[in-house]
């Protein structure tokens, strides 16, 4: 009896030995990290690997960050380049990226940077300091159009860039720029392959190339385009997910159906009113994106009657700005007043909107001389967007407030590319456009969407205003951030009364994904990182 109990104790623990061994395999991935598998009750933990598909409303126009301005390219080009500096997670103070640490001059004419070492771009070169001067070269040199924001940010600003040795970048400067830093950690500044920009010249926008965490593979047009882990990312553990595919889907009900089916993993431009529909439902789950962004209808002061101040300021009191909320954004926006939204230091809260008053808005037209009204184009945009996930239905709802006060307001649409460079050459009447903020500073709305520099960029409105002009160029180059708030609520108060938009918006927008969706954190910039994203299994 007493060998059979000896037996039987010596079954008992080797089967209990077998059952530690199993559950610390099953806890353990292939590199002796812990995985986060499902265990045998069903419990849902995430798991590195796989594959996410992103649906969104359109396409990128270029995969070359610093040769576009639209916001569906940086949505992928986040993931494959990287920048000097980097935002935070969700907002936009400044942290260490390409650069580890940084100093500036007394004078704030000088700043030298200190760059990470032993970092490769996807072709297997080196990223040093030789690197960056190449690219800010090839941005300055270049077509002043093509490289818009490099223009616009630096410009003839910035004197000189050296490399001081392999890991130092030194930037003189002509006159101090504010916001150089979260300027240079803005999405169109980042790093790319100097050896793959002279091999693939002006095909380059098709074929990039930069040190991210994920590695360009497909692009095809007005479909998907894939990118794929950055197996010799710098970042150990990063990125989580095998691949990625931006799907172009441009309906936002098909968009929604293609998340609900499981066609899709995450999906943007979510209609407001559908909010509810998917917080109901335990295998999705929504995302706010923090609010960074104005919509607006701009007004092209350049073409007649709408050059008349008068005109636009009656098109202002002809809007009602809270029921096109109430319709469309199911009350997740807020009525602008100003060209940036509230967030952002230097808003002026002490500027009063255009009160709703179509019949103060027949007054105004009859002084410019048209009392019976007149005709004009009103361009919606085609696809959704962060500040307006539904262009037509809005641009349907405006139609209607200018046609109480004799306006008749033709809609035109054209495919997004077409549309933002028809708008772009000043063709539009009045156009629906709006824009995320690219690093939280004023300088990023007035000055790149209403100053005179920016007119045949992002200046769409063709504003032109001298003493605006000579607000912002002041606020730009002061290093007193209460100089500069002050100056940027004076430009605000001329701005209001020139009426070149009928600002409407800032919006809180709205993404969704699947359940099993973890680590993704929506940035407010619409640049959003996957590298730590997870899928739970």
């Amino acid at each position: 009896m007493k060998k059979r109990k000896g037996i039987w104790a010596l079954v008992l623990m080797l089967l209990l030995s077998l059952a530690l061994v199993g559950c610390n395999s099953s806890s353990t991935s292939n590199e002796g990290e812990p995985d986060d598998s499902t265990d045998d009750n069903g419990t849902e933990e995430t798991a590195a690997g796989g594959q996410l598909v992103f649906g969104r409303g359109g396409d990128s126009t270029s995969l070359d960050p610093a040769a576009t301005t639209e916001g569906e390219a940086f949505k992928v080009t986040v993931n494959l380049y990287e920048t000097l500096i980097n935002f935070g997670e969700q907002d936009t103070e400044i942290h260490p990226g390409l650069a580890t640490e940084w100093s500036t001059s007394e004078d704030g004419l000088t700043h030298t940077l200190k760059l990470r070492e032993g970092v490769k771009f996807h072709d297997g070169t080196d990223f040093n300091a030789d690197a960056v001067v190449y690219n800010f070269e090839r941005w300055k040199g270049g077509d002043k159009e093509q490289f818009y924001y490099y223009n616009s940010q630096f410009g003839d600003k910035i004197d000189s860039v050296t490399a001081v040795d392999e890991y130092t970048v030194e930037f003189k400067l002509n006159t101090p720029i504010a916001p150089f830093y979260k300027n240079l950690a803005m999405s169109p500044f980042g790093i790319a392959s100097p050896t793959a920009i002279e091999e693939h010249g002006d095909n380059f926008f098709k074929n990039p190339v930069g040190t991210g965490p994920f590695k360009f593979k497909e692009w095809r047009e007005n479909d998907r385009i894939t990118i794929v882990k950055n197996e010799d990312y710098w970042q150990e553990g990063l990125p989580k997910l095998d691949e990625v595919i931006f799907r172009v889907i441009p309906e936002n009900s098909a968009r929604l159906n293609a998340l609900a089916t499981g066609e899709v993993d995450l999906i943007d431009g979510v209609n407001f009113s559908d909010k509810e529909t998917i917080e109901s439902n335990p295998e999705l789950q929504v995302f706010e994106r923090p609010s960074l962004n104005i919509g607006y209808l701009g007004l092209t002061s350049t073409r007649k009657p709408l050059d008349n101040k008068l005109v636009r300021q009656a098109l202002n009191h002809a809007v009602n700005k809270q029921e096109i909320i109430d319709a469309f954004y199911a009350g997740a926006a807020d009525p602008a007043i100003n060209p940036m939204p509230p967030v952002v230091a230097g808003y002026n809260p002490e500027v009063e909107d255009y009160e709703y008053d179509p019949e103060k808005a027949k007054e105004l037209l009859a002084e410019a001389g048209y009392p019976d009204g007149f005709e004009m184009e009103l361009w919606a945009m085609p696809v959704p967007r962060p500040y307006m996930p539904e262009g037509q239905k809005v641009a349907e709802a405006l139609q209607k407030m200018f046609e109480e006060i004799g306006v008749k307001a033709k809609i035109v649409t054209y495919e997004w590319g077409t549309y933002l460079e028809k708008a772009n050459a000043g063709e539009a009447d009045t156009f629906l456009l709006g824009w995320t903020g690219d690093n939280g500073d004023a300088d990023n709305f007035l000055y790149v969407l209403l100053d005179e520099d920016s007119i045949g960029s992002n200046n769409y409105s063709y504003y032109k205003n001298d003493e605006v002009h000579e607000l912002l160029l002041k606020a730009q180059a002061s290093s007193d951030q209460a100089e500069r708030d002050e100056l940027y609520k004076q430009a605000q108060v001329i701005i209001k009364d020139d009426a070149p938009w009928i600002p409407l918006v800032h919006s809180t927008p709205l993404l969704a994904g699947s359940a099993n969706i973890s680590n993704f954190l929506a940035h407010p910039t619409g640049s959003d990182l996957l590298s730590s994203v997870e899928i739970k299994n």
